[in-house]
This record gives structure tokens, sequence and C-alpha cells, in this order.
């Protein structure tokens, strides 16, 4: 269980790795489409598609590893389990969110957020 500014330094801390993720995932975006309309692509073929997913599958294990729940990847959305007011929560990170402002119970999900 994180507390509010354990789940923010958290993310602070894995910024770096979360960033990364984004900009992989345009990539492998971009490098499918290419490759299904016209069979190639600036940024490769096949084997970079494999190499791309990896490094996606990588990082999001990584993100398991420090109890970072991802719950999507388009748009990146994480949840770090912690507690406000004696009831377990999840905090929330939505990608384009500059920090940790939102959080729901657990059993609401997404659509019971509120701001911290």
């Amino acid at each position: 269980m994180f507390t509010l500014a354990q789940a923010r330094h958290m993310i602070a801390t894995m910024r770096p790795r979360i960033d990364e993720l984004i900009r992989l995932r345009a990539d492998l975006a971009e490098l499918r489409a290419d490759l299904a309309t016209r069979g190639t692509s600036p940024l490769g073929g096949l084997p970079e598609v494999k190499g791309l997913e990896a490094r996606i599958f990588n990082i999001l294990e990584e993100l398991a590893r420090h109890d970072i729940q991802v719950k999507g990847v388009a748009p990146v959305l994480l949840d770090i389990p912690g507690e406000r007011d004696g009831r377990p929560v999840l905090w929330c990170w939505l990608e384009g969110d500059d920090d940790v402002a939102w959080y729901h119970r657990i059993e609401c999900g997404f659509p019971g957020r509120r701001p911290v």
C-alpha cells in the first residue's frame, strides 16, 4: 500500500520508463500500419516489430515489479494501491496527467475516479 506521496514519487521515478513506453507504442503502431498498407517501413520490418514488442513487455514487467498496475497502454493508465480515509483505493495516473491527482475505490474502477 502506497501513500499518495509515495505514489507520486513512484510515478515521478518511473516517468522516464513510462515516456519510453509511450514512444515505443507509437513506433510500433506506425511500423505495423506501414507494413500492413505498404509492406515496408522506414522503421524496419518484422524483426523490429518483435523487438519493439519485447521492449514494451519489459517496461510493463518493470512497472509490475514496482506494484504499479497497468490498466491500459493506449492511453497509458496506471493504478497504484493505496488507502484513503481507511478505505483501500487505487491512486490513478492517466497519460497526459502531470501528477497523480486522481484516485478511485477498488470496486468502482475508472468510472469512480475522483480528484485527490
